[in-house]
């Protein structure tokens, strides 16, 4: 039996359903928001100001000089030999750009957003490898230009790509190797000081230590052969124009930050934000 509705008195109608939002966070959106992230920090900016006009200044000092070193410098290690200094400011970004998200809290919302830890790593690997490659290969422009009326009919050798075109490439490459090696070391540490320390320590301290035990003997030859297989002394392999070790320099560049990256990627799956 069933009741009549009361006279005067409607159904409710049923509720439209939601339309299904078009949007959805693809891995292109994640890079997107950590393209955004990077760029609007004013740390970002600073480190990138710099890195160039350190690479600049030394790159025309030692075009200056270049006459100097009795013409066993390469034109150009001219651009490429600033690498020894601005691959601090290189790592340190990517330190911060990872730890500055900690120490507000943030990484929280991004791993809400994007539950998938792992893309959200690579994401921001991706953009500040690309950002420091960016920016390294516009200064090596830039100090070509810039150099290339001081060093006269003694510059670059274009015609012959290893002594041009291979080390400005393993110069550009190397950069950015050093900044996903603080990008790993920020995600490990996730603390602003000890991430920018170990960046340090690997990048400057441990080649300076290895150094130091060139003249201790034999029995300290493996500390010296292992240093070989550093971040810096890597670069130097590859940067070397018509060197021999140019492949051994980039696979071992390009072995600091897998590595990192990977530890760091499991990190990220086992331990809260």
């Amino acid at each position: 039996m069933t009741t009549a509705a009361p006279a005067g008195t409607r159904a409710a109608a049923p509720a439209p359903a939601r339309p299904a939002s078009p949007y959805r966070l693809s891995f292109g959106r994640v890079v997107r928001s950590e393209w955004i992230k990077l760029l609007t920090l004013r740390s970002t900016w600073w480190s990138l100001a710099v890195t160039v006009a350190l690479s600049l200044a030394i790159s025309l000092m030692m075009a200056s000089a270049a006459r100097d070193f009795g013409g066993g410098l390469s034109p150009v290690m001219t651009i490429v030999m600033p690498m020894q200094f601005t691959m601090l400011v290189a790592g340190i970004l990517g330190a911060i750009a990872v730890t500055g998200e900690y120490s507000t809290g943030m990484i929280r919302s991004t791993f809400t957003a994007e539950p998938h830890r792992g893309a959200v790593l690579a994401a921001k690997a991706i953009v500040v490898g690309v950002v420091m490659a960016l920016a390294t290969a516009l200064t090596y422009l830039v100090a070509i230009l810039l150099t290339a009326p001081i060093l006269g009919s003694a510059g670059i050798d274009w015609s012959d790509p290893a002594q041009s075109w291979t080390p400005l490439a393993a110069g550009v490459f190397a950069m950015a190797m050093f900044a996903l090696i603080g990008v790993g070391f920020g995600f490990l540490i996730r603390n602003g000081a000890g991430a920018i320390a170990a960046t340090v320590g690997v990048l400057f301290v441990l080649p300076i230590v290895t150094n130091m035990f060139v003249f201790a003997g034999e029995s300290w030859q493996w500390l010296v052969d292992a240093g070989q297989y550093l971040p810096m002394s890597a670069a130097q392999m590859a940067t070397t124009p018509a060197g021999d070790d140019v492949l051994q320099g980039i696979i071992t560049l390009a072995a600091w930050p897998a590595a990192l990256l990977l530890a760091a990627w499991v990190a990220l799956r086992t331990r809260d934000a």
